[in-house]
């Protein structure tokens, strides 16, 4: 070993064992091609008849070994809440509710997991997770915050991925280097009128995933020195790739040899390389036919910037002073004419198949990852301690040799085009240690609480080991014998009884010997994400506005959320109130002022790579749910909602808010308790006496809620505030 890098001796494990000669040197499982195990015979174990399939096989197999007992499986109710809220992230109608819990046959778990995976908010639930790995957001960040105004189409992009199962290796490689492996131009084909055909289209989405390197954390100011700022990006770019598709921590490598992972210097820089001749650019996402319409309409832009143009040199003119008459009419006049023609502007739409676009906003572009021309392609070269100006040898595009050792691959790339999709498809073999063994273990901590592997962004050796390190192996193999589908692997999980265990099983035995339930002795109870608890509170009331996509949308905030930012213009509220109950994945992302709802319910921070979130239990959560003006709105439409169900009868307020809220109907001592605190607000409030979480008039009521006697709709809200308090609200069983 003599000549071997400091750092590659991390990957080196002693064991002394007679079988092996002595010791021998074992390269660390994670740096290993996964190899399918044996799956464990459910006859030979203790609890085999409640094996569904292998999952069950290998978890209970590893329960024996732990001498843990498994959890029973949860009731219907339970069930039905979880799959929703677990596969889209929305709460089920009662309705729903209904169909599944009267349905006794074996096939009806199973019906509604096909009928969940088909949904079209799938995607939004499960894109919302990778975007979390991916950093995504809204604006640069840092003190300027400057915006990223198409990164939505990133985001769009992943919904419409997961939504179209779209097998996990190609979703990486586009993500990667959809530029690269389907180059194409938006021409049209001899054959088509005014339509793209569905080839370009696909080449067209697979270009707008690149952008997942166009939206990182960007000083604004470092546009003034460009080499630097190129460095910034390669450093965010390779750090984003190591993080999200190889689960491995490789930014220590930028100083020095890593301390612990095979991953020299040497090795960080060659992956810089690969990315040395790209670059962000925009591309028009029209074809040439419709990019000459929007010309044709040009005249009408430029007359509505004449009309504002006009407006400035008039108020230049007046310098500020008092006006006249004669110049509050010429005031009026000009502003009436900006107003006219901007109204004027034809939003156009060229076929069924694409947006529509306000050309005051401009033509619809994408950012996307490009390329330098190659004369313009700055060499990389190894760093000192990373510094930008301690300049060593050249480094060329290279991968970490402890993976291609394990592939067999080679370790060159080419200069400039090209280098990132060698690296993409390198990325995605089937025998690659990491990329399905990464992904299946993020799937399954999005299930579980958990991963396999307790650090998703680190499988090297300072990560934690897996629980059940033959699962993990089992389930990515079998994760890239399915296709790399996602949706396969859902199916896989949720048909298990694992999954299908209460979380509300007690055992004190279990609870010494595993007191985090690393090995799934039950299902783990998880708190709403701050997105699904948007989504669930809108839901509830009847409010959530389920349209799909498009530019974030900018909810209304109270002054004192408000106050935070530097300048309110960069909240540039939606002048539709509809947008604002959007779900809350389309709520604009900004990396210095995070969504204070969102910001209060532990929304990651995004500026690197979100393995897993945090979940923190702070009073500023409370507050929200009981004093924030917003939940106290959704508060009446929710009671607006019951009553339409209901009338003015108490007693079946309490049963459908509680279907509507919970997915169940409320135990007797519920409904008796729910009673009393609804009549003791009714009788507090005829007496004159203020009580409750807020004690304000109503606001603009539903017509339903506002037929009731006064007293009696207030009450009514409070109780349904309180119901949005609940825990059971608020976790996931």
């Amino acid at each position: 070993m003599q000549g071997t890098p400091i750092a590659a001796l991390a990957i080196v494990v002693t064991l002394t064992s007679p079988a092996l000669g002595g010791d021998q040197p074992v390269i660390h499982w994670s740096f290993q091609t996964p190899v399918r195990p044996a799956v464990p015979v459910p006859a030979e174990l203790e609890h085999g008849d409640g094996v569904r399939n292998a999952i069950d096989a290998f978890v209970f197999a590893k329960l024996e070994e732990k001498r843990l007992t498994p959890a029973p499986l949860a009731n219907r109710h339970t069930l039905v809440r979880r799959a929703y809220f677990d596969l889209l992230g929305l709460p089920p109608s009662p309705d729903q509710v209904k169909k599944f819990v009267e349905d006794s046959s074996d096939s009806a778990w199973l019906a509604l997991i096909d009928e969940l995976l088909e949904s079209k908010h799938y995607g939004e639930r499960w894109g919302r997770h990778w975007l979390d790995v991916t950093r995504y957001a809204d604006t640069h960040g840092f003190e300027s915050d400057i915006s990223c105004p198409n990164a939505w189409r990133y985001r769009d992009y992943v919904v419409q991925s997961f939504n179209a199962d779209k097998p996990y290796d190609q979703f990486v490689q586009e993500q990667i280097a959809g530029d690269e492996i389907w180059p194409d131009n938006l021409d049209l084909d001899p054959k088509q009128v005014w339509t793209l055909s569905d080839e370009k289209r696909r080449h067209l989405n697979a270009r707008i995933a690149t952008g997942l390197y166009t939206f990182g954390p960007e000083i604004s100011e470092s546009a003034m020195d460009a080499r630097r700022q190129k460095y910034a990006r390669l450093t965010d770019w390779v750090d984003t790739t190591s993080s999200a598709f190889l689960g491995l921590t490789m930014a220590c490598a930028r100083c020095h040899d890593h301390k612990f992972d095979p991953i020299t210097q040497h090795e960080y820089f060659g992956l810089q390389a690969v990315f040395a001749s790209s670059a962000p650019v925009k591309i028009l996402v029209i074809h040439p036919m419709a990019y000459s319409e929007w010309l044709d309409s040009y005249p009408r832009i430029t007359r509505a910037g004449e009309a504002v143009k006009s407006y400035k040199i008039f108020e230049q003119k007046i310098g500020g002073r008092e006006l006249n008459e004669e110049e509050k009419a010429r005031k009026q006049k000009l502003l009436a004419n900006i107003g006219k023609l901007i109204l004027e502007l034809p939003v156009s739409s060229y076929t069924q198949q694409e947006e529509l676009y306000d050309p005051l906003m401009g033509l619809p572009t994408a950012t996307v990852l490009g390329h330098d021309r190659p004369e313009l392609v700055k060499p990389v070269h190894r760093l000192e301690r990373g510094e930008l100006y301690s300049v060593k040898e050249r480094i060329h595009p290279g991968l970490p040799h402890v993976l291609t050792e394990a592939t067999g691959g080679d370790e060159t790339l080419p200069e400039t085009f090209g280098c990132r999709k060698k690296l993409a498809l390198w990325m995605t073999r089937p025998d690659h240690p990491l990329t399905a063994r990464v992904m299946v273990n993020r799937i399954w901590a999005w299930h579980f609480g958990h991963g396999i592997v307790s650090t998703p962004n680190d499988f090297g050796t300072r990560g934690q080991p897996p629980s059940h390190p033959e699962l993990l192996d089992w389930l990515a193999t079998e994760f890239v014998a399915q296709g790399w589908s996602v949706k396969a692997l859902h199916r896989l999980i949720l048909r298990s009884s694992t999954y299908q265990m209460s979380s509300r099983f007690v055992s004190h035995e279990n609870s010494a010997t595993d007191p985090t339930n690393r090995y799934l002795w039950r299902m783990n109870r998880r708190r709403l994400e701050a997105e699904a608890l948007w989504d669930s509170v809108h839901t509830v009331a009847g409010t959530l506005n389920l349209k799909m996509g498009g530019r974030p949308v900018v909810p209304a905030l109270a002054d004192d959320e408000i106050a935070a930012l530097r300048e309110p213009w960069h909240w540039p509220v939606s002048a539709d109130p509809a947008e604002h109950t959007r779900r809350g994945i389309y709520i604009m992302v900004r990396r210095n002022f995070r969504f204070p709802m969102f910001d209060v319910f532990d929304v990651p921070i995004a500026s690197v790579s979100c393995p897993e979130r945090n979940v923190t239990t702070v009073a500023p959560q409370a507050l929200w749910g009981l004093n924030n003006r917003s939940v106290f709105r959704q508060a009446q439409e929710f009671a607006g909602r019951v009553v339409r169900k209901t009338g003015d009868d108490p007693d079946r307020f309490v049963d459908h808010a509680w279907k509507l809220a919970l997915a169940r109907a409320p135990t007797a001592r519920e409904k008796s308790e729910a009673l009393t605190l609804f009549h003791n607000f009714v009788n507090k409030a005829q007496e004159g006496a203020a009580v409750g979480p807020v004690a304000e008039p109503l606001e603009n009521p539903p017509a339903s809620l506002a037929a009731l006697p006064g007293e009696r709709a207030a009450a009514l809200v409070k109780l349904c505030l309180g119901i949005y308090n609940l825990n059971e609200f608020l976790f996931i069983d």
